[in-house]
């Protein structure tokens, strides 16, 4: 640990997985250690989250050049972060937030520092010789997390006629994280298959999942119940569901007011989706429920989980943003049970292991998530691990950005072998 100083620091741009620019880090130590980490980047996100600074020259890009990012990495965060020590997280993290001085990162630009954490917390996990998660996680961090896996898009993911934005295939009736990997994939498969046979659409979203045009959002529910049980499987047993609403998308007032515009459902209002909610939840074998209503419907939000907190788990997602703030009123108010966690929402490794150690301390769980916009920096994988909370979603069993995160933890619980452990709660 002794001479893993900060001794230089640089970035530059490349493409996402939507083909957009985002910031790569580069990090040296003086010890000798050099690596880098990539940044994600979101496409439906919360108004609360950490500003992604964009160079909003229309010339290239259309405007979402990182250029002002990647200048800010190396003109104004190296110079200050240059002799600090690669294992002091918390300093190096808070050094930035103060340089930065705004709420929302948006003078630095928080891709430009989370790109500089990440690779900071990667070289010092490298220079100790220990792995990322065990890094972060300490040498108790065994629990792989289940695969929540996106196989059917909607919303602003896709463009059929279909409301929700994810629907998921969670593995945790499965012995291991491998043989969970195998049955959503498999149902993946089936899937397409079903599709196929029906004429619609197998093409994919931005998450990898399939964006086919049905006729209703129920509709997509009971196609991947076809196909768990044509792979073999149990619905609710072998393989439950998991639904992301983004419900954000399709309000009207990001409060109260809805609009199933995509599928032609219609307008309703906070109460319309509980009760939708609630005849879903007792006829399908769904789990957990991200974003079931807008951002700034508190109000619905709250009654939500309190019909249906003690059935499924209830994820913020937009509304908390992985910060700590609405993470707390949250709790206080019992607006939801779960807060989606993203590391590109808040800005640095630090704050966000503070927004999982407030779900822990309050008995919440917590849900580690990808971007759409993605890399195939495997971070998350790690970060997911050590973060110890039982479940991940990371995209589909298609595009080699999200496929990258389900290797990296293939790698772990191989390299972990009896140690590793696998279980929902």
């Amino acid at each position: 640990m002794i001479n893993n100083r900060i001794t230089a620091l640089r970035a530059m741009e490349i493409l996402d997985s939507r083909g957009n620019p985002t910031v790569r880090v580069f990090v040296e130590l003086s010890d000798g250690t050099m690596t880098s980490a990539s940044v994600p980047s979101g496409a439906s996100t919360g108004e609360n989250e950490a500003v992604e600074l964009r160079d909003n020259d229309k010339k290239r890009y259309g405007g979402k050049g990182v250029l002002k990012a990647v200048a800010n990495v190396n003109e104004k965060i190296a110079p200050e972060l240059t002799g600090m020590h690669a294992h002091d997280q918390a300093a190096v993290d808070y050094k930035m937030i103060e340089m930065d001085g705004t709420p929302n990162k948006s003078k630095l630009g928080a891709n430009a520092i989370l790109g500089v954490s990440m690779a900071v917390a990667r070289a010092a996990s490298m220079s100790a010789h220990i792995p990322l998660y065990e890094y972060l996680g300490g040498a108790g961090a065994r629990r792989i997390p289940v695969p929540c896996m996106n196989i059917l898009n909607g919303g602003e993911h896709a463009d059929n006629s279909v409301d929700i934005q994810e629907f998921m295939a969670v593995p945790l009736g499965a012995p291991n994280f491998r043989e969970g990997l195998r049955y959503v994939a498999e149902t993946f498969h089936i899937l397409k298959g079903l599709l196929k046979s029906r004429g619609l659409s197998t093409g994919v979203g931005d998450e990898g999942g399939f964006a086919p045009n049905l006729g209703s959002n129920e509709e997509a529910i009971e196609i991947i119940i076809e196909a768990i049980e044509k792979a073999g499987y149990k619905p609710g047993k072998d393989i439950s569901i998991a639904l992301d609403s983004a419900a954000s998308s399709f309000s009207e007032n990001n409060r109260d007011k809805y609009d199933l515009k995509w599928s032609g459902a219609g307008k309703t209002d906070s109460e319309g989706l509980i009760k939708m909610a609630e005849e879903w939840v007792s006829k399908y074998p769904i789990v957990l429920w991200e974003d079931p209503l807008a951002e700034n419907d508190w109000k619905g939000f709250q009654q939500f989980t309190k019909r249906l907190g003690d059935k499924i788990e209830v994820v913020g997602d937009d509304i908390f943003v992985t910060n700590t703030n609405y993470i707390a009123r949250g709790i206080k108010e019992g607006t939801a049970n779960s807060s989606l966690i993203k590391l590109n929402q808040i800005g640095t490794v630090s704050e966000t292991i503070e927004a999982v150690r407030m779900c822990r301390d309050a008995g919440w769980r917590h849900f580690m998530s990808h971007r759409s916009g993605e890399t195939s920096d495997t971070f998350l994988a790690d970060f997911a691990m050590a973060m110890d909370g039982g479940h991940l979603k990371t995209g589909s069993a298609s595009r080699s950005e999200r496929l990258a995160k389900y290797n990296r933890l293939l790698e772990i619980e191989y390299e972990l072998g009896n140690r590793a452990l696998y279980y929902w709660k």
